[in-house]
């Protein structure tokens, strides 16, 4: 991962995430600042954003509490915490493959205060 961090408000809630080097990653720095609607699916929240990346040739079908992912098929950011409607025991799995562009740098159980609607905003840490 590098140094690129950026950091998420949403309801009461700020946290920081790392950005990796991925195409999709780069794309949605270049973005920044973004602001959309909270939607909850689960134990995800996601949100458009106006990036328009193609599936990775390594997007992930499941992933780790704490991802930072976009879903291609919806233009939308995703942030998971635990399970989503459609996992197996055991499994995060987002409801089809993303391109995991980084990592929550706190405890992401934190996002499951975040109320559906809420208004979110991603945009560089210290800037």
């Amino acid at each position: 991962m590098g140094d690129r961090q950026v950091q998420i408000s949403a309801g009461n809630l700020t946290v920081t995430a790392t950005l990796n080097d991925l195409d999709t990653a780069n794309q949605l720095w270049e973005s920044l600042p973004v602001t959309g609607r909270v939607e909850i699916w689960g134990d995800e929240i996601y949100f458009s954003i106006p990036v328009a990346a193609e599936e990775e040739l390594d997007s992930q079908e499941t992933v780790e509490s704490g991802t930072v992912a976009y879903w291609p098929p919806g233009s939308a950011l995703c942030l998971f915490w635990g399970p989503t409607p459609i996992s197996a025991p055991g499994e995060i799995r987002p409801a089809s493959a993303v391109n995991v562009i980084g990592v929550l740098d706190c405890d992401p159980t934190l996002l499951a205060q975040v109320p559906s609607g809420a208004t979110i905003i991603v945009e560089k840490a210290g800037g």
